[in-house]
């Protein structure tokens, strides 16, 4: 069990060195812990079954270990000290050091994943330094606190963006300016009030294309509710179609609907942006973009894209040339 053990130091050390590549949102001391659980996990899973230099798979006797008080395997098949030196059974302590080595690792990195809250892609992350919007003023305090009570009630089903996300959606708008937002997906309007935050200081507005009812009519009372009703439009049905009816010039473009439509947006939507516009993206991430719409925007050279929270819901930022 020597050479086992020079193993898991190495595995140690290389755990140490890459987590924060591998696995942004762990520490690499969370790492190292898991990784010594997991050597064990996958010592007593190996454990289970033993194969002898015929090839018959039986069950392998456990005891337990006096330096960690769980249980180690002894394989009757055959030792690891390499006493015995049939070709066969060298196959055999090969193959086990083979499948211990995939499942430390799977192990690990599952149990590194599965930690996160919700299971889910950067649920779990904290960023290392945080801060929130504080209200300068009543109109910020009284929109602030429905969108406060908006995430914190309706956000169940509704798809709506994290806290984080809205506020880069505010950001964006206020920092260029914008007279006029559209943006695909209103949902329960969370993320329309974000941008409601900007458009108060810009004195611009929001158009925000929804296909549910329901949703559409939660959205309307938030919007008012946060006294911003007379700055938002929202056009109800299929967006590939209604969104013909943009005819204004567009500051910012936020994609939040279906995600297999957003090239067909970008077409519709890109001829009315003006330069120097953005057209931002939400759930840009392996699993849930379009290749095509990502290939759209970071080849055509009318367009300057960026990625961010990439390790949570993920956007893209694509700025439209002057």
């Amino acid at each position: 069990m020597r050479q086992h053990s020079n193993g898991s130091s190495k595995g140690k050390a290389l755990l140490e060195r890459q987590s924060t590549r591998l696995l942004p949102g762990i520490r690499s001391d969370q790492l190292v812990v898991r990784f010594h659980a997991c050597v064990r996990a996958s010592e007593i899973l190996l454990g289970i079954f033993s194969s002898d230099p015929r090839g018959n798979f039986r069950a392998a006797r456990t005891e337990p270990s006096r330096r960690t008080g769980l249980e180690s395997c002894s394989f009757s098949g055959f030792d690891e000290s390499g006493s015995d030196n049939d070709d066969a059974c060298m196959s055999n302590r090969r193959l086990l050091q083979c499948w211990r080595l995939w499942l430390v690792g799977a192990l690990c990195i599952g149990s590194a994943l599965m930690a996160q809250p919700g299971g889910g892609p950067g649920e779990g992350w904290r960023e290392p330094f945080e801060a929130r919007t504080i209200p300068k003023d009543d109109t910020e305090k009284r929109i602030l606190s429905v969108i406060e009570e908006v995430g914190k009630t309706q956000r169940r089903g509704t798809m709506i963006v994290p806290e984080q996300d809205g506020r880069i959606l505010r950001l964006l708008a206020e920092s260029i300016g914008a007279k006029h937002v559209v943006e695909l997906g209103t949902s329960v309007g969370y993320s329309g009030l974000w941008f409601c935050l900007a458009l108060e200081r810009t004195d611009g507005r929001l158009t925000t294309f929804e296909i549910d009812e329901g949703r559409a009519t939660r959205a309307r009372e938030n919007f008012k509710r946060a006294g911003v009703a007379e700055r938002v439009t929202i056009v109800l049905g299929d967006a590939h179609e209604t969104v013909r009816q943009v005819k204004d010039p567009i500051d910012l473009v936020f994609l939040d609907a279906d995600k297999e439509g957003y090239l067909d947006y970008l077409r519709k939507l890109l001829p009315f942006v003006r330069p120097g516009g953005l057209i931002v993206a939400h759930n840009i991430t392996p699993g849930m973009a379009d290749p095509k719409y990502i290939q759209a925007i970071t080849t055509d050279p009318n367009l300057e894209t960026i990625f961010l929270n990439l390790h949570a819901s993920g956007i893209s930022v694509s700025m439209k040339k002057r």
